[in-house]
């Protein structure tokens, strides 16, 4: 398979380090000379300087040959414009980043007059993450998965007696629940059963939604709090917008703080029950005055990645329950774990696991990024012709870091041992090391040639994928 991605900023990086790991023929354009050289530093690669809209350099390039474009440039015009003229010279899909609020209420004139197949909005996706976790009763992160039967929670042990110093093996009432990794001190480890849990550990469980609930009580903790009903946003751009236009109509009070002044008049028209305050969020005198400590979350937006760690973490000392910072930095993923703050959610990996479910299309339902993008769990519908079918797990010697964390059979959700059989249409929630994704497709591919690689037989007959 054949990709070029136009745009070497930080989607644009982390989708090239993704496609290559999937042994996917990468080719990356973009004006600007120092990045592409970072970028050749550490990725396999063709970097190409150039204009993504040079249609001769397109052609020198053979677009017409390429499976698929993906405009990652900063501008939604410019992305557009790629897409467009990428799939008019025969390119046989393209992707498109578009973050302008406008656009998106127009997004089905622009995929079918304009040729694009895709579009993904960061904004918009990481206004929904916040949302989805700042409704949820519980004060951990937790990500859903089949139709939202199965849950993966995120939480850190602390010093709770009941895990620390616990070998795996050893810990009572997880029977319905399978740890699947251990993030510790910014390193990720696959635990066995004699794993011994530590002090601060970051532990990952996978399991049924309605057990979730019953880790606070094995932890002799209560993680679950009441439905918020105030929330203030710090950060008035294109993430704030859509997030407080979200909680609005949730029926939640919410303040938005923006040091622009023109960007406050311009929210205060497209947001009617939203307070709109003029200010320095990062100031604490000014978001006191402004009831901090009585929200229920704080969310803080900005584009200063440093900011909102901050203003989040002092919201969580002012007593607010819940707090949500939006990063964009991989780099300060190590050090997430050790502060006090709710969530941090990145944009990059919510938009790159939306544009890796869609390439790889069929039967993958879902993938979500996990560990700054070092793990994932992917969902997928395991297909009739699968040799694995009728196989006990303890007979496919999986690698050690892919781990089968439940099976949706029948409704009905199993954490699966070593003599769990698999069945057709069975949904399985794999969690997988990145540097091990070679070994989930070649587990997981028909006798016929492709589960996880059908975009690339499809793409020989110009199709389309199936989830698309």
């Amino acid at each position: 398979m054949k990709t070029m991605i136009v745009g070497a900023g930080k989607l644009g990086a982390k989708l090239a380090e993704f496609f290559v790991a999937e042994n996917i023929d990468v080719t990356v354009m973009d004006s600007n000379t120092k990045v592409l050289e970072r970028l050749n530093e550490h990725l396999d690669v063709l970097t190409v300087v150039a204009n993504g809209i040079d249609i001769r350099m397109m052609r020198e390039l053979g677009i017409e040959e390429y499976d698929l474009l993906v405009g990652t440039t900063e501008n939604d015009e410019t992305n557009t414009l790629i897409c467009t003229l990428a799939k008019k010279l025969g390119c046989k899909q393209t992707i498109a980043r578009i973050r302008n609020p406008e656009y998106m209420q127009q997004i089905d004139f622009i995929k079918a007059e304009l040729g694009i197949d895709h579009i993904v909005n960061p904004d918009l996706a990481t206004a929904i993450a916040m949302e989805k976790y700042l409704l949820k009763s519980y004060s951990f992160y937790t990500d859903e998965f089949a139709s939202g039967k199965v849950q993966m929670v995120d939480f850190n042990v602390n010093d709770n007696d009941k895990f620390v110093g616990m070998r795996i093996m050893d810990l009572e009432g997880l029977e319905s629940l399978l740890i699947t990794a251990i993030s510790r001190d910014g390193s990720l480890i696959i635990p066995n059963g004699s794993t011994e849990i530590i002090r601060g550990d970051i532990i990952h469980v996978i399991g049924q939604s309605k057990e979730v609930e019953n880790i606070s009580k094995r932890l002799g903790e209560d993680f679950k709090t009441k439905m918020i009903r105030s929330a203030m946003i710090l950060g008035g751009g294109n993430v704030g917008y859509y997030l407080a236009q979200r909680l609005e109509r949730n029926k939640i009070q919410v303040t938005l703080v923006e040091e622009d002044k023109k960007r406050c008049q311009e929210l205060s028209e497209l947001l009617d029950n939203v307070l709109i305050i003029h200010g320095d969020g990062t100031d604490i005198h000014l978001l006191e005055e402004e009831n901090l400590s009585g929200m229920d979350a704080f969310v803080g937006v900005t584009g200063f990645d440093e900011a909102n760690l901050l203003m989040a973490l002092m919201a969580k000392q002012s007593g607010v329950r819940k707090t949500v910072a939006k990063i964009s930095r991989s780099n300060y993923i190590k050090i997430i774990d050790r502060l006090k703050i709710d969530a941090a959610i990145n944009p990059v990996y919510i938009t790159a696991s939306s544009i890796l479910k869609y390439i790889r299309g069929g039967k993958v339902v879902s993938v979500s990024l996990l560990l700054g993008g070092n793990a994932e769990v992917t969902e997928i519908i395991i297909d009739k012709d699968l040799p694995c079918i009728g196989k006990k797990l303890m007979d496919l010697s999986l690698p050690k870091g892919i781990i089968i964390g439940a099976v949706v059979r029948d409704n009905d959700v199993i954490i699966p041992k070593g003599d769990t059989e698999l069945k057709a249409n069975d949904r399985i929630v794999v969690f997988c090391l990145s540097e091990n994704l070679s070994g989930l497709k070649m587990f997981f591919k028909p006798k016929k040639g492709g589960l996880l690689g059908e975009l690339w037989n499809r793409n020989k007959s110009a199709g389309k994928p199936a989830d698309s």
